[in-house]
């Protein structure tokens, strides 16, 4: 039986090592582009699966409510992943693969935002989601793991993280929520 106390530090230790070589550029260009999708009244779609999905759920309610704490309205956000019945139905009239894209092209608009969690870059429905995306014209952003997968070069900026550990890549996920989310209580747009 492997020693809890060891295998805890290994994991922190190999996240601090991911995070000290990440480039944090896209960060800042997706915390950018959610600022002006917040100013313009524009909307934020989110997608994932398995852990990702939940990571998207909670990364919407965070942009809705915790961006203005209740004082001025949040960002319009969307998690594609939390209405059972939607993805249940698309799953199995036109396929798992297109459980985002099809709400992507009755939802999306030109300008809107698509944020793809992916710990491998490679699932179906996320390479289909942004590419629905990329032709509505809405801006898309991918945060990963692992190689980055054909989700790397699909989304228009992606934030890889190239770590071969699905719960690593997940962590990420949230720690860049959570950054973004921070950066935009910071100052947010005039409301009245």
């Amino acid at each position: 039986m492997h020693d809890p106390n060891e295998f805890f530090q290994s994991y922190i230790g190999r996240t601090q090592a991911l995070l000290a070589q990440q480039d944090l550029s896209g960060v800042a260009e997706l915390a950018s582009a959610l600022l002006e999708t917040w100013n313009s009244g524009k909307r934020v779609y989110l997608c994932g699966n398995g852990g990702s999905a939940a990571n998207a759920m909670h990364i919407a309610n965070d942009l809705l409510y915790g961006v203005g704490k209740g004082k001025i309205p949040g960002i319009k956000v969307i998690a594609l992943t939390a209405d059972s019945s939607i993805l249940t139905c698309l799953a199995n009239d036109v396929g798992y693969d297109s459980v985002f894209s099809k709400q992507l092209e009755v939802l999306g608009e030109p300008g809107d935002v698509l944020i793809a969690l992916s710990g491998s870059g490679n699932s179906p429905n996320i390479l289909k989601a942004l590419q629905t995306a990329r032709e509505i014209r809405m801006r898309t952003f991918a945060i990963l793991g692992y190689s980055g997968g054909k989700a790397l070069n699909l989304a228009d900026v992606s934030v890889h993280f190239a770590i071969d550990d699905m719960q690593i890549a997940e962590d990420m996920q949230l720690l860049v929520g959570h950054m973004v989310m921070r950066w935009l209580c910071m100052d947010p747009p005039a409301r009245g």
